[in-house]
């Protein structure tokens, strides 16, 4: 059973940097989208930014575009999120999340609903606070 472990959250500093990764010991992710979801108190969860496994295709969310990015490296089989000129509002636990897709082929459009991912890890709480 594939499991996905987030580290790299805790408290940054406005304009800072912080680095999430999303690991799976012992498995490999190569037929997976991942996607890197948030959920601040009291608001929906949503999708940050998702990246596809063949092609790599990404999809960053509007709010985050230009400062966050998704990379995923599958010899480690680990997914990134570098999130850079943070903002009070990133404040968010930041939950990775993985769908099968096969080892080939095209998916479109990437799949962005909570619903569409099937294993998620157990959250990463970032604090962007001065």
């Amino acid at each position: 059973q594939l499991q996905l472990v987030e580290s790299g959250g805790g408290l940054g500093q406005p304009g800072g940097s912080l680095r999430l990764s999303c690991a799976a010991p012992g498995f490999t992710l190569d037929g997976y989208i991942i996607g890197w979801f948030r959920q601040a108190p009291g608001k929906e969860r949503e999708a940050v930014s998702c990246i596809t496994n063949s092609d790599r295709r990404t999809y960053t969310a509007d709010s985050v575009k230009g400062r966050f990015t998704i990379s995923r490296d599958d010899a480690k089989n680990t997914v990134y999120l570098q999130m850079n000129s943070l903002k009070p509002e990133d404040t968010a636990v930041y939950y990775c999340a993985a769908v099968f897709v096969g080892y080939t082929g095209y998916v479109y459009p990437i799949p962005l609903k909570v619903n569409e991912y099937t294993h998620w890890g157990q959250g990463t709480q970032v604090t962007v606070s001065s």
